[in-house]
């Protein structure tokens, strides 16, 4: 691996190490982006190889992909056929072809089994034994094409992904690259979760004082994000309730709220329609709302006094509606000591039911960091700090585990 490569390898996750990806790159002017897409798929720990058709050198030159990824680009297929020692069936092969972005043309050869380029032969060497997936990029009225759809519809039902475009400016413009390496990380994740339905609250809630005035907290929903994703990436059906202004996320089923009363009737509204395996409950949940809010903007420059009154309590509802869901409760103070905490979070099992508590005293509220008390019926666990997307796959394992020796008994 080449100095500039190890720099950024899995620097950012651990989710693609050992995997060997196969960029295969046609002739649109997005293939630009291919660049950051390999730099970015290798600092999540993947072994990147480009593939290159005579189009695409015009749009980008391989020494540019030869940098990105540190291993020589496939420009044509040689005596030392190439197409077989990434794409054939060996220990050695790929684990993934992503062609990235994928005009009409080539969509169109690769529905048809014409292999006529590096990028081409690659995938229809590839096609019976190794994932395809292709994000197509193209101008909206190429992409509207019956035939191109035709051949699209042809490929999906023949087990290819389609990582779909943006439509915007007339344009069919290829998936951001975020929105692509999730798809990946997905697409090759082990699949521990397969046949689970996980729900997950995630954000802060805002209680309006009036109609454009609210009193909310400083979450960013990137622990509940982070908590879905994770699970989506380990093969379950996953519904994420999440806060209005939190961060966003790739996980497909969605709801956005804003109130408590809002998470509240969504979360109800879930229970009573699905049985959930497991129910993640890691929204910034407003303890007090505004009694009186006001219908219309309160003036400003004068004193302002609010009575509050509780909101209703979640976590309290999930055992109610499902007695055998796996609940997973957050448990954030302030101004206690270790002790304190973990009492705190005893009660919450006992008032509410819940199976694990991840508890923790607010020091890394609204960071990309946390570090957490786990209180379960198994005992405590001290965790270190570390970032929000270790932490979920931290309490994705434990949580596995305690599922499993919960069925045992």
């Amino acid at each position: 691996m080449l100095h500039h490569v190890r720099l950024i390898y899995a620097t950012k996750s651990r989710k693609l190490v050992g995997k060997k990806i196969v960029l295969a790159i046609p002739g649109s002017i997005a293939a630009v982006e291919a660049v950051k897409l390999a730099r970015e798929l290798i600092r999540h720990g993947a072994e990147v190889h480009a593939v290159m058709s005579g189009n695409a050198r015009k749009i980008i030159h391989p020494y540019a992909m030869e940098f990105a990824t540190g291993n020589p680009v496939v420009t044509e297929i040689t005596g030392l056929i190439e197409h077989v020692e990434l794409a054939g069936k060996h220990e050695e092969g790929a684990d993934l072809i992503l062609v990235y972005p994928a005009t009409a043309n080539t969509i169109g050869k690769i529905a048809n089994g014409i292999d006529d380029t590096p990028v081409t032969t690659v995938v229809t060497t590839a096609f019976s034994h190794i994932p395809v997936m292709i994000a197509p990029a193209m101008h909206s009225t190429m992409y509207e094409h019956p035939i191109v759809l035709e051949n699209i519809e042809k490929l999906k039902r023949l087990g290819v992904e389609f990582i779909e475009p943006r439509l915007e400016e007339g344009k069919a413009k290829v998936a951001p690259i975020e929105e692509v390496v999730y798809r990946v990380i997905k697409k090759l994740h082990p699949k521990t979760l397969v046949g689970k339905r996980v729900l997950v609250t995630a954000g802060a809630t805002r209680e309006y004082i009036d109609p454009i005035r609210y009193i909310t907290n400083a979450s960013t929903g990137k622990m509940g994000v982070a908590m879905a994703e994770e699970a989506d990436f380990r093969g379950a059906e996953v519904m994420l309730i999440r806060t209005k202004g939190s961060v966003p996320s790739f996980v497909e089923n969605q709801v956005e709220v804003e109130t408590v009363e809002d998470m509240l009737e969504a979360v109800e509204r879930e229970l009573k329609v699905k049985k959930y395996d497991v129910v993640v409950l890691t929204a910034a949940v407003s303890d007090f709302r505004v009694k009186n809010r006001a219908k219309v903007k309160v003036k400003s420059g004068r004193p302002l006094t609010l009575e509050l009154e509780p909101t209703p309590k979640i976590i309290d509802l999930v055992k109610k509606l499902q007695p055998e869901t796996f609940l997973v409760g957050f448990k954030a103070e302030t101004g206690l000591s270790e002790g304190e905490l973990i009492s705190s979070a005893e009660e919450q099992m006992k008032r509410a039911g819940s199976d694990l508590v991840v508890a923790n005293t607010l020091k890394a509220f609204g960071s990309d960091e946390n570090e957490v008390v786990l209180v379960g019926w198994e005992g405590v666990k001290k965790l270190p700090r570390m970032s929000k997307r270790g932490l979920a796959e931290r309490l994705w394992d434990e949580i596995e585990a305690l599922i499993s020796r919960r069925v045992r008994r």
